[in-house]
């Protein structure tokens, strides 16, 4: 018999979330809201390219960062527009941008004088991009222009398509005046200039009225965390916004044994039984990617009741108080995030992290079903 963890990944739920989003902008910019580019890095956020694929279907186009990743969707039979949020990385990878009908954002010199320097026979789409202050990836406000217009003549000389710009807010969540300085920048960089625009992310996406009438040409936003049912707020649940969890962590307990008052539970004790009390092995630890770090009173469900985690995390292997789970045996089913469970969310700040690190780290081992 397989070992009793699995990774369950509902498409509907992928589709539902992305229907949500999609009623937002509706609501926002009725008859005129941006067009959504599903992001789908990282396998989808740890959900598998197949299964984003079934269950975006309805995206006006998808988002990732590697080639390989974007290749893939057009085997899979995607025929809309794809974009490489990170751009491409050596003339090498330019034929395949044209043979697969790939967009790129252009956020450095580098890539410009590849271009310039290719013999590519096709156009390839791109968003030049701005560092309105995040300070990761984009040409900065004082050189924007002059990288546009290096793109404007790659454009008419048959190596670009169609041109447009971009940004990404760096704190959409928790900052209304930073997120606001970076659109003021934005617009004074990249005033007159036409074609297409992409700035919000899943945050800005979710912030009611930001994500419309941002830009006069054409909007695309760029949705990520929020379409797999988590929230990118650390104070709104995602729930609270319709959303549903797109994927759920379950697995059974292996062992329950008693533990006597004043015994301790796991490697290092860290957790001393205050009590005469029932505990539970499940069959999860940090080689299936759940947190090492996740501390006692983690939330997890056994047996449909919440409990808490107890202990030190091991690599195949994590504690759970029974106390509340009476009836609880050998093969009790568990959820520990998702669908009849914790949220990934609440995981996630129990353990002082996001839930998107919780749903990308989920390993090969942890065997996935596809509703």
């Amino acid at each position: 018999m397989p070992r009793p963890i699995l990774a369950t990944i509902d498409t509907e739920a992928l589709s539902h979330n992305l229907r949500i989003v999609a009623d937002r902008l509706q609501q926002d910019a009725p008859g005129a809201s941006p067009s959504i580019w599903a992001v789908i890095k990282a396998r989808g956020y740890g959900h598998g390219i197949e299964a984003v694929l079934e269950g975006f279907g309805e995206a006006d186009g998808l988002a990732m960062l590697d080639l390989e990743e974007a290749v893939r969707c057009r085997e899979l039979g995607w025929t809309g527009p794809l974009l490489l949020l990170e751009g491409f990385f050596e003339p090498d990878d330019l034929d395949a941008l044209v043979h697969y009908r790939i967009g790129t954002a252009l956020h450095c010199a580098e890539q410009l004088a590849m271009l310039e320097s290719s013999a590519v026979a096709g156009q390839i789409d791109a968003f030049v991009k701005l560092n309105t202050g995040m300070h990761r990836l984009g040409f900065q406000p004082h050189e924007f222009r002059a990288a546009y217009d290096r793109a404007l003549a790659l454009q008419a000389d048959g190596v670009l398509g169609q041109v447009g710009t971009m940004t990404h807010f760096a704190r959409a969540d928790d900052d209304a005046a930073v997120t606001r300085a970076q659109i003021d920048c934005f617009q004074q960089a990249t005033e007159g200039l036409s074609g297409p625009v992409s700035l919000c992310n899943s945050a800005a996406t979710l912030t009611p009225g930001l994500a419309a009438g941002l830009a006069a040409g054409p909007q695309w936003v760029r949705p990520g965390i929020c379409l797999y049912g988590a929230s990118p707020f650390a104070d709104q649940p995602a729930d609270s916004f319709g959303l549903r969890p797109a994927m759920t962590l379950s697995a059974q307990l292996i062992g329950v044994h008693r533990v006597p008052a004043g015994e301790s539970v796991g490697y290092g004790h860290t957790f001393r039984a205050p009590r005469d009390m029932r505990v539970g092995i499940v069959a999860c630890g940090y080689a299936d990617g759940y947190p090492r770090h996740a501390a006692t009173g983690t939330p997890v469900t056994v047996g449909g009741v919440r409990t808490r985690l107890v202990g030190r995390v091991s690599m195949d292997m994590l504690a759970v108080d029974l106390d509340p789970v009476p009836g609880a045996v050998v093969g009790a089913p568990v959820v520990l995030w998702g669908q009849g469970g914790p949220s990934v969310d609440e995981v996630a700040a129990a353990c002082g992290t996001i839930g998107y690190e919780l749903l990308t780290a989920v390993t090969p081992r942890v065997p996935r079903r596809v509703l």
